[in-house]
C-alpha cells in the first residue's frame, strides 16, 4: 500500500472527519458564546463591575469545559474502533477521554495516557484549537475589562 493509499484508509478518513467536526462545533460554539456574552455584559449596568467580571470568568470557563467534552466525546467515538487507535493508560471510558482531552487541550501534556496511531491527528489538532481558543479568551477578557473600567 502506498503512503497516499494509507493515508485515505478508512480509520484515517474517520480521524480527519470526527477533527474536522469537533473544530468546527468548538470555534462556532466559542463564536457564539463570545456573541452572547457581549450582549450580556453590554445589558448589565454599568455600577454592577463584580457581576459582569464574574459572568464573564465563569461563562468562559463553562465554555471550555464544553469544548473539552466535545473533544473527549470525539475521542470517545473514535476509541470506539480498535483500527483506528488506542490511548495507552486509560480505561477507555468517557470520562478518561474526556480528562485526556483537557491535558491535551490545554496543552498541559501530562504523558499519562499516550495515543497511538492516527487518533493523533486529532490529539495535535485539539492542542493547537485549544491554545488558539484560551488565547481568544484571553484577549477577549482584556477587552472587556478594558471596557469595564472605562465605563465605570
Amino acid at each position: 500500500m502506498t503512503a497516499n493509499a494509507a493515508l485515505f484508509s478508512g480509520p484515517n478518513i474517520l480521524v480527519v472527519l470526527v477533527t474536522g467536526f469537533t473544530v468546527l462545533a468548538c470555534v462556532l460554539l466559542h463564536y457564539e458564546v463570545f456573541s452572547w456574552l457581549s450582549r450580556a455584559l453590554i445589558r448589565m449596568h454599568s455600577g454592577i463591575r463584580r457581576r459582569r467580571i464574574l459572568l464573564l470568568i465563569f461563562g468562559l470557563l463553562a465554555l471550555h469545559v464544553m469544548e473539552i467534552w466535545i473533544f473527549g466525546v470525539g475521542y470517545f467515538v473514535l476509541l470506539g474502533d480498535p483500527t483506528v487507535s488506542q490511548i495507552h493508560g486509560s480505561g477507555g471510558s468517557l470520562l478518561d477521554m474526556v480528562y485526556f482531552s483537557a491535558v491535551v487541550y490545554t496543552t498541559l501534556g501530562l504523558g499519562d495516557l499516550v495515543p497511538e496511531g492516527a487518533i493523533r491527528f486529532l490529539t495535535g489538532t485539539e492542542a493547537l484549537t485549544g491554545f488558539v481558543l484560551i488565547t481568544w479568551s484571553a484577549s477577549f477578557t482584556f477587552l472587556e475589562m478594558q471596557r469595564f473600567w472605562k465605563s465605570d
